[in-house]
C-alpha cells in the first residue's frame, strides 16, 4: 500500500473530486464529494476529527480493526459530546497477546456490528474534516485494507500526524555538544511520552475513544508551541 504525502499530493481538493468520479461505492463518493480544505486555509478555520483505532495486531494486510474512537475538535475547543466509539467484529481472530495490550475481550467484541454496518456512519463523521491521528500507519493502512476487503476500493485521505509532527520537532532540534558526547538517543515519541513533554496530563492508553481525545489535546499544544493558528494546513497534513 502507498503511503501517499503531502509532495505526492499537491492538491489535496482536487485529487478528492477525482476520487469522487473514480469511486464506485456511493458511501465513498459521498465522502469524497465533501472535498476538504483548500491547502491555504489557516489552522484557527479548519474543524478536525481526532481518530483512533485499536487492532488484533499491527499488520494491517492480516490483522482487522477491533475499536474506533473519533472526536471532532477546534484549535480553542474539543467537542467530547458529539465523540463517538465504536466495537467491532474483528476479520481476524482476537490473538491473545493483543488483549493484553488493548484489554478488550470476546466479551466486549459480543454483538459488535461488522464494519461495513457502520461504515456510512464513520464516513459522515470525518468527511469535510481533517483526520488527526498519532501514527499514520495504523488508521491510514488498516482503513484502507479493510475496505479493500469489504467493497474491493481503499480509501484515501488527507491526515495530520501527531507523531511526525514529533519526529520533525526533534529532528529539527539542535543538539549539544553534551548530546553528541554522550550519543543521546532522542526522546520517545509515543502518545503518552510526547504529551509529558506539554505537561499534559496522563490517561490510561489503548483505549480508542481516550486515544483519540489525546490525540486532539496533543495536536493543539504541538500547534501553539511550535507553529501559529495562521499556519496553513498544507504545513501539516500528508
Amino acid at each position: 500500500m502507498r503511503d501517499f504525502t503531502n509532495q505526492e499530493v499537491l492538491n489535496w481538493k482536487a485529487f478528492l473530486q477525482i476520487k469522487a468520479l473514480e469511486s464506485k461505492d456511493s458511501r465513498l463518493t459521498n465522502f469524497y464529494n465533501t472535498s476538504t480544505y483548500h491547502g491555504e486555509t489557516k489552522l484557527r478555520d479548519i474543524e478536525f476529527v481526532a481518530l483512533d483505532f485499536e487492532t488484533t495486531g499491527l499488520d494491517a494486510n492480516q490483522n482487522s480493526i477491533i475499536s474506533i474512537g473519533l472526536v471532532p475538535f477546534t484549535l480553542k475547543r474539543i467537542t467530547c459530546r458529539e465523540a463517538k466509539h465504536w466495537f467491532v467484529t474483528p476479520e481476524d481472530k482476537l490473538q491473545e497477546d493483543s488483549i493484553i495490550i488493548h484489554g478488550i475481550t470476546h466479551s466486549d467484541l459480543k454483538g459488535a456490528p461488522a464494519l461495513i454496518r457502520i461504515l456510512e456512519q464513520l464516513l459522515d463523521e470525518l468527511a469535510g474534516k481533517i483526520v488527526v491521528v498519532h501514527y499514520r500507519r495504523i488508521e491510514r493502512d488498516f482503513f484502507d485494507a479493510a475496505l479493500r476487503s469489504l467493497i474491493n476500493e481503499g480509501i484515501v485521505f488527507p491526515i495530520i500526524d501527531t507523531m511526525q509532527i514529533e519526529a520533525d520537532i526533534q529532528q529539527a532540534r539542535p543538539k549539544s555538544i553534551i548530546d553528541w558526547f554522550k550519543n543521546r538517543r532522542p526522546e520517545s515519541i509515543r502518545l503518552a511520552n510526547s504529551r509529558t513533554r506539554y505537561n499534559l496530563p496522563i490517561y490510561p492508553p489503548h483505549d480508542a475513544l481516550t486515544d483519540a481525545i489525546a490525540t486532539a489535546e496533543l495536536l493543539q499544544a504541538q500547534i501553539h508551541h511550535h507553529f501559529s493558528p495562521d499556519t496553513p494546513i498544507k504545513k501539516l497534513w500528508l
